[in-house]
């Protein structure tokens, strides 16, 4: 069942789940998905003590701004912000995070931000820390889809085209694993959301100066810039065959971790770790979580 939490910019849905007095755990989704995409791991995650809130991030599913006039911001710091203030109406003190794609840079930029005051372990899926300035060939190549969201036609593409355009991107994200229509159609209601190609569009632009980011986060954004190191202990999970992220864009970033740092690469696995190989994810992520 849905509940909501009202913050100062947005009505956010989640679905709340797993023992009454178990350890806080955030599920932080990412792009183009909804808070389903945890659903495999759920069973899991409260057989091992944890109470899961999977948050619908703004612009997807049941979470509505709630104002016309308040930008349809995508970028990380403002998704991060978001989320600090959910916690803070649920009145959680401490929490641990577990975030896929755009979820985990979500939990990365809360890490960088709050520490282990307020993040005690994240587990972050399929994305680097850092990574944005480390474009190999093969992957300028598979980031096509930020670039082309840049154009007109991309515009029109996200906004007339969502279905076909986010099928199409689970399709070729995946090598070897089919996601059958009805669990892609399941996430796909989340991509009616009315905001959802605004936020999606700003997103991506703003990530390459295609679009002016917004006034309202630059004091994260210039924390971010000035310090990246995150002391909270992390354990990154990334599919050995990612077609969005290839692998190599989620090595050699040790240098910004200060505490526990741990990488496993999943073998014959695409962007969606938690879909493809649930049972694998959910194991390593609750001895992380317990270490």
């Amino acid at each position: 069942m849905i509940k909501f939490v009202e913050t100062k910019l947005l009505k956010i849905g989640y679905e709340e789940s797993g023992p009454a007095n178990g350890r806080p755990l955030l599920l932080i989704h990412g792009w183009p998905d909804s808070y389903h995409t945890w659903d495999k791991l759920l069973p899991s995650l409260h057989q091992a003590g944890f109470h899961t809130y999977a948050v619908s991030l703004r612009g997807f599913g049941p979470t509505q701004f709630l104002n016309k006039q308040t930008p349809r911001t995508g970028s990380f710091s403002a998704l991060a912000q978001d989320i600090l203030d959910f916690t803070d109406k649920l009145g959680l003190a401490q929490f641990a995070v577990i975030g896929h794609d755009w979820g985990a840079r979500t939990a990365y930029t809360l890490s960088c931000l709050k520490g282990t005051k307020k993040i005690s372990h994240e587990v972050v899926l399929s994305v680097g820390w850092g990574d944005a300035g480390r474009l190999s060939l093969k992957q300028t190549q598979n980031y096509w889809y930020h670039w082309y969201m840049a154009t007109n036609m991309g515009e029109k593409l996200v906004r007339e085209q969502t279905y076909e355009f986010t099928r199409y991107i689970w399709n070729i994200w995946n090598p070897g694993f089919t996601i059958s229509d009805q669990v892609f159609n399941e996430a796909a209601i989340a991509f009616t959301n009315p905001d959802w190609a605004s936020v999606t569009l700003h997103s991506y632009r703003v990530r390459w100066g295609f679009a002016e980011p917004d006034p309202a986060y630059a004091d994260i954004d210039n924390r971010i810039k000035a310090a990246p190191e995150i002391d909270v202990p992390t354990l990154l999970i990334h599919g050995a065959s990612d077609s969005c992220n290839d692998p190599s864009t989620s090595e050699g970033t040790e240098n910004l971790f200060t505490n526990r740092f741990k990488r496993i690469l999943l073998p014959n696995v695409g962007h969606f770790p938690q879909r493809q190989e649930p049972e694998k994810v959910a194991e390593a992520a609750i001895n992380w979580l317990n270490s």
